[in-house]
């Protein structure tokens, strides 16, 4: 048993070493410039502008965690007259990722809406056991390599000697948790180089339409303690393969937005 929850976690330590790479947003070739029906670098493909039904539109992509066995099923339903993302996650985990090129000093905000259909609880950013989320939305950004300890710098060029791109260095995950409150922040329990912060906790709010609008220039800062670097890509997903739990969650428009003087 604890040979097969030590694999377990180097499997998941691996997969949070891919999303902050972006290995899943840029191994396709489509950079940071978006796919197909993209549209402009800096803005996100609406699931409002989508049909619903199990087909979403390019750059959209979804990316299966390495030896994971259970995926999270994408597709997009109808709720109160628009079309907004569905994950259902059991036991399972893999996310949903936009490839990107936004400037956050010409649109620092980032605004989004969710909902989801429970709270996990086992959910906690402080344990490994513990890193499954209700809902999660990822900001991956170009942070400067040489900025990066010798250890991250030799992954980062390992990553970028793969995939032939120039790939994410930081992230930042907004979660739906549980056991820490809303406003909590903090690392990944499996690497720094992801800064936790919840959004929303617990289930008194579940089944309810959350609004969310944050502050990617200020979260970085208070997270990171520098400057905001360009951001290069989204990710959305639940996350129930850690606690073998069971949730919907629902998403709407993800938008960048500049800063109301």
């Amino acid at each position: 048993m604890w040979q097969l929850e030590m694999d377990h976690g180097r499997r998941r330590a691996r997969w949070v070493q891919l999303v902050v790479l972006g290995a899943g947003l840029l191994a396709t070739g489509a950079g940071a410039g978006g796919g197909a029906g993209g549209g402009a670098a800096g803005q996100v493909s609406a699931f409002s502008g989508m049909a619903p039904g199990p087909a979403i539109a390019a750059p959209w992509q979804h990316q299966p965690l390495p030896r994971v066995e259970r995926e999270n099923r994408f597709d997009l339903v109808e709720d109160g007259g628009r079309t907004v993302l569905r994950v259902r996650s059991e036991a399972a985990a893999s996310t949903l990722t936009h490839p990107l090129a936004v400037d956050p000093a010409q649109t620092p905000k980032l605004a989004w809406r969710w909902k989801v259909s429970n709270a996990l609880a086992g959910s906690d950013f402080s344990r490994k056991a513990g890193d499954d989320y209700a809902a999660r939305v990822y900001v991956l950004f170009d942070y400067p390599v040489d900025k990066l300890a010798l250890g991250d710098r030799v992954k980062i060029s390992l990553g970028r000697t793969l995939y032939g791109a120039s790939l994410p260095t930081a992230a930042i995950a907004y979660v739906w948790g549980t056991a820490q409150p809303v406003g909590a922040t903090g690392p990944n329990p499996y690497t720094d180089r992801v800064r936790m912060i919840v959004v929303d906790s617990g289930p008194g709010v579940a089944g309810q339409w959350r609004e969310v609008e944050r502050d990617l220039a200020a979260d970085f800062r208070a997270l990171f303690g520098e400057d905001v670097p360009s951001v290069v890509g989204l990710a959305v997903s639940a996350d129930t393969d850690n606690t073998g739990e069971a949730v919907t969650a629902l998403f709407g428009d993800l938008r960048f937005l500049p800063r109301q003087e």
